[in-house]
């Protein structure tokens, strides 16, 4: 039975045990880069269930076997980032996730693959809690954008007021700003709350700033996607291809300076107060596993130039996302519930507009989506929003309050969807939690 096209299953049971709450179910298969104590190389893997499979591993050991489209480019498998398989484009990423779905399946195809072959299952198979995840890709550039117009809007009457809270160009096109792709890092490592200069007395005249550890750290809850697929430099990407360059998902926190960014951002937007960190989770979710959960984003009633004009009206994707702050005593308080769908414009027309100058993407690039917020109190995916820029507090459950982050703070998003068969095709977590400023006085 050995083939370059493998049958998609309808079946989400699997002959491995996996949680009716994973986030990892058949109908997911996430990849991302482990490491172990015994071996200790970063190398690619899938999550299923409680487990990762080793893909170095599988390979080294022929278990692609029955994939014969794949034998030239089995090197992917040995490299510790997933560039190279990434850059392979969605057909192979479409194949490679089929087979490991009939793989697992409870009625596979290819039993002596693994459900009947103890020996490569102990070799493949290593429980979650014994990985170390890495970053998943170099990441070469990285672009936030600010498609969450609840977000922009909610942040606009803070600001400017209702009747010019968005700018006049908001809703013509996705706005954006290129952030600092270094200090992107894997869920689970600590963030240095920054020293910047700020304004301790905002009002104050004349305008003085103090250098000091930021007083107003704060969340962004976005989605991420990564490029698979590069364009020259002169070369426009079109909106109705710019899907075939998206190789998939992560959660994502752009961790935000708030008094460093008041201070600086004018005339040409962050600085500082964004490129300290952003925390992504570590298993890519494949375009191909979201699409069951393409949905309708925010009505846009702006008619917009016709190389934004993307012809589908289901062109993001419905996501279960959630924000949990749990505070040095250890007591957790989910302090936003949302979705992604509440999002203006989607990855493809943020892609489309980002190269229409004939700006070059490279494989490994990443996008974000801007902060994702609801209308509602409790649905905005920034403590900005939530304490009205510091003039309301945030109850947590064991009576303490917050405006913004104190130190060992910890913030985890998740999110994920939910198959009509109740299995889910989840991100895992995004984690990161605040550690001291390095702070001389002196400086």
């Amino acid at each position: 039975m050995t083939g370059s096209v493998v049958e998609a299953r309808t079946t989400t049971r699997s002959w491995i045990s996996i949680p009716d709450d994973s986030h990892f179910s058949l109908a997911n298969i996430p990849f991302g880069i482990i490491s172990t104590v015994v071996r200790t190389n970063p190398r690619p893997a899938v999550a299923i269930g409680e487990y990762a499979l080793d893909l170095e591993v599988f390979a080294a050991r022929g278990l692609f076997s029955e994939l014969s489209s794949i034998d030239r480019d089995l090197a992917v498998f040995f490299q510790p980032t997933l560039n190279a398989f990434a850059a392979l484009g969605r057909s192979v990423h479409r194949e490679v996730r089929k087979y490991l779905q009939n793989v697992f399946a409870e009625d596979t195809d290819y039993p002596h693959i693994l459900k009947s072959n103890p020996s490569s299952r102990i070799a493949t198979l290593i429980p979650l809690t014994e990985v170390t995840n890495h970053l998943p890709l170099q990441i070469g550039d990285y672009t936030d954008f600010y498609a969450g117009r609840n977000h922009a809007y909610n942040v606009g009457v803070l600001f400017r007021g209702p009747d010019h809270a968005l700018q006049p160009n908001y809703n013509h096109l996705p706005v954006g700003y290129h952030g600092r792709a270094s200090s992107v890092v894997v869920s689970g490592t600590p963030i240095r709350r920054p020293c910047g200069q700020i304004l301790l007395d905002p009002v104050a005249e004349p305008k003085v700033p103090v250098f000091h550890p930021s007083k107003r750290l704060d969340i962004e809850l976005e989605l991420g996607a990564f490029v698979c697929k590069s364009n020259d430099i002169g070369d426009p990407i079109p909106v109705d291809q710019a899907e075939e360059h998206l190789f998939g998902f992560v959660l994502m926190n752009d961790w935000s300076a708030r008094d460093i960014q008041a201070w600086e951002y004018v005339p040409l937007g962050p600085f500082n107060a964004k490129n300290f960190g952003t925390s992504i989770s570590p298993w890519i979710v494949l375009a191909d596993a979201l699409k069951p959960f393409k949905c309708e984003g925010l009505e846009n009633k702006t008619e917009l130039l016709r190389y934004l004009q993307e012809g589908k009206v289901d062109n993001v994707y419905d996501i279960h996302l959630e924000v949990d702050l749990t505070a040095p005593t250890g007591t957790t308080t989910t302090i936003t519930r949302t979705n992604s769908k509440n999002l203006l414009f989607s990855f493809p027309q943020m892609l489309a507009h980002h190269t229409v100058t004939g700006c070059p993407m490279r494989v490994g690039d990443l996008l974000g989506s801007g902060t994702i917020s609801g209308t509602e109190p409790g649905t905005q995916g920034s403590m900005l929003e939530q304490c009205s820029n510091g003039k309301a507090t945030i109850q947590l459950n064991d009576g303490e309050e917050r405006t913004f982050l104190r130190d060992g703070d910890t913030v985890t998003i998740r999110g994920w969807s939910v198959n009509s068969d109740g299995s889910r095709v989840g991100f895992g977590g995004c984690v990161g939690s605040i550690f001291p400023a390095h702070f001389s006085k002196e400086i």
